[in-house]
């Protein structure tokens, strides 16, 4: 999934040659990175109004060389679909990735670019059921990612696991990205909208820039 954009939540003022190239030096600079675990964000390019600055992540469960890998394919995926314009966001399984223009506030959380999908299969049985059993472990999890690490360093801005429901195994987990203060307050609002766009279903997810969360009845996470 790719937004290429010029939404004003990404990009400031008109798209001039300079600050295409900026943006160009800002995904090539960013290749030489060195990606382990976790969240990676840089605001140190250029100056206003052609700056840029970008925020990666990879899911909680990945790292080592498979959050290398959908690092290197997320910039290449930006420089091939996105080349022409100020903001972008490209969103795999493993990790996120997004150029913009405009330097955020840590406390600020991106509500506007978020994308919901779903598994087109519905579920079987007792929809109510499911949907609130799913919305009651998918809030569990969030407050287990809004907890202190055990070394004290933070939050943890991950949790996921596993639920019996009846007949099947629900596969969960949530995200925040550590660049913002309100963790659980980004994954109630994700889990709401989730909610909006697909109870029923037998997964759905809610990508977004400042958090995820995501279900599925068939394993998700790895080990």
């Amino acid at each position: 999934m790719r937004i290429c954009t010029t939404n004003a939540s990404l990009v400031k003022g008109n798209i001039s040659r300079e600050a295409r190239t900026r943006k160009t030096l800002i995904i090539s600079s960013i290749i030489s990175l060195s990606i382990i675990f976790g969240t990676v964000s840089d605001t140190a390019h250029g100056e206003a109004p052609n700056s840029g600055n970008f925020v990666f992540q990879c899911r909680g469960d990945s790292y080592g060389s498979i959050c290398g890998s959908c690092y290197a394919t997320a910039v290449a995926g930006l420089r091939k679909r996105c080349q022409r314009y100020k903001g972008a966001i490209i969103w795999y399984d493993q990790c996120f990735l997004k150029v913009s223009t405009i330097n955020s506030p840590p406390t600020k959380m991106d509500y506007e670019n978020t994308f919901p999908m779903h598994n087109p299969n519905n579920i079987n049985g007792d929809t109510q059921l499911f949907n609130q059993k799913m919305k009651n472990f998918l809030y569990e999890l969030a407050l287990k990612a809004d907890k202190p690490k055990a070394d004290g360093t933070g939050l943890l801005y991950y949790a996921a696991g596993t639920k019996r429901l009846g007949k099947n195994k629900l596969y969960a987990m949530v995200q925040c990205t550590l660049d913002i203060f309100h963790c659980k307050v980004c994954l109630e609002w994700s889990i709401k909208e989730l909610s909006k766009c697909c109870e029923g279903k037998q997964g759905a997810r809610v990508l977004g820039t400042s958090c995820n969360v995501r279900y599925e009845l068939y394993p998700i996470i790895r080990t």
